[in-house]
């Protein structure tokens, strides 16, 4: 049984790789992501040497995304966005359907029909909030208003993704011609309600449920138990969503994580999960690695560079017209144009579920892929330029 050993294999090169590539990132200041991509790379079938178990590498990596929306919830706060609300909502809205739009300009001119070019525009238009939490923190600018901003920009473009991957299937089988209007629309209808019904569910039964079993959990003074409880209930949750009102693992690991912040103990819940919520997220971006195949940067440079050009260019460019729209200071802008001039792990669960659902090609998912490892790699340079463009008036003055 030659494949008895699959699982531990994947596990080892998956840790290890990702590990020496992470760190050879961090010494070129770069993100660890751009290593844990490469080590996906690596291992994967498009490149020479041992290849991984590509069908128990997005096993994996689904239960990586779990983790990894379960975070995004527990770290969810409505508090610190209405602080913002006045940016960061109709901000992200504009941003997002400016980079679609943009997007769907240059998959139209590449050749894709519109359902496929205005779901790669979509991908383009989220940024990484692993990129610019560490981005940020970095330059200690995390409590600042540039960073508030930025931080509730990006939840709202969050909410915006979670939406769509419970929206995506559907609008598939209406792009697919396999369904009438008619019938899209009563699916529309009844998946909203189902949602709806899941989310009432858990804020008002699980929003009094919960507190009290981590409470419970938490008195029999057993670290072991509490950690499995938060991940129980983080798990159990999305499968409740999935296999009980039809909506996805991902927004019923988002929810749980939203109720669990908002109980006494959500900050040991967070606490507790991080070892192996960072552990599944580095997974879940080395099997990424594994689906790229690192010829189309050869094969179809100048997509490559249209692509990067709306993520690092044009996104940039329109939040610095929606900061001049709404008054935000010019430091401020610049911080967070730099911020959003890259795409991350929301980008590749769209690009991953596209591809499933035969919306995007093959292509057209690795120029996202390619387009958002070297969107992170320039991200760093984005913000020293933002930080050079942001001291030149002082430079000015001083010379004066």
């Amino acid at each position: 049984m030659p494949h008895d050993d699959s699982l531990i294999l994947i596990l080892v090169a998956g840790f290890v790789l990702a590990f020496v590539f992470g760190m050879l990132a961090l010494r070129l200041k770069l993100s660890p992501l751009v290593g844990y991509l490469l080590a996906g790379v690596v291992v994967s079938p498009f490149t020479p040497g041992w290849a991984a178990d590509s069908g128990l590498a997005s096993q994996l990596a689904e239960i990586g995304v779990i983790l990894l929306m379960f975070g995004v919830g527990l770290h969810f706060s409505v508090a610190d966005l209405m602080k913002v609300r006045k940016v960061a909502i109709p901000g992200a809205v504009v941003q997002i359907a400016a980079a679609t739009l943009l997007g769907w300009g240059v998959g139209r001119l590449c050749g894709m029909g519109d359902a496929e070019a205005l779901l790669m525009g979509f991908a383009l238009s989220v940024a990484s909030t692993v990129v610019l939490l560490r981005a940020l923190e970095e330059r200690k600018a995390v409590k600042s208003d540039a960073g508030r901003i930025a931080v509730g920009w990006l939840i709202v473009e969050d909410l915006v993704m979670v939406l769509a991957l419970v929206l995506l299937p559907l609008v598939a089988s209406a792009a697919s011609g396999a369904a009438t209007p008619a019938s899209i629309a009563i699916r529309v209808g009844a998946t909203l309600l189902s949602v709806t019904a899941f989310i009432a569910l858990m804020l008002v039964v699980g929003g009094r449920v919960l507190p009290w079993l981590l409470v419970k959990i938490a008195h029999t003074r057993s670290r072991e138990l509490f950690t499995l409880g938060v991940l129980a209930i983080a798990l159990g949750i999305a499968w409740l969503a999935y296999a009980v009102f039809g909506a996805s693992f991902a927004l019923g690991a988002f929810i749980a994580g939203v109720v669990l912040n908002g109980t006494p103990l959500g900050h040991n819940a967070a606490e507790r999960s991080l070892p192996l919520r960072d552990a599944f997220a580095v997974l879940f971006f080395v099997s990424v690695g594994m689906l790229f195949d690192p010829r189309v940067l050869v094969e179809a440079p100048l997509e490559v560079a249209a692509v990067l050009a709306i993520i690092v260019v044009g996104k940039a460019i329109a939040a610095l017209m929606i900061g001049a729209v709404f008054k935000v200071e010019r430091g401020a802008s610049l911080t967070i144009a730099a911020s959003l001039a890259q795409i991350g792990e929301f980008s590749f669960i769209l690009a991953g579920l596209g591809l499933k659902l035969h919306i995007l090609s093959r292509e057209t998912h690795d120029l996202i892929l390619a387009a958002a490892l070297l969107s992170i790699v320039l991200n760093p340079f984005a913000f020293r330029l933002a930080d050079r463009l942001r001291g030149a008036p002082k430079a000015a003055e001083a010379s004066a």
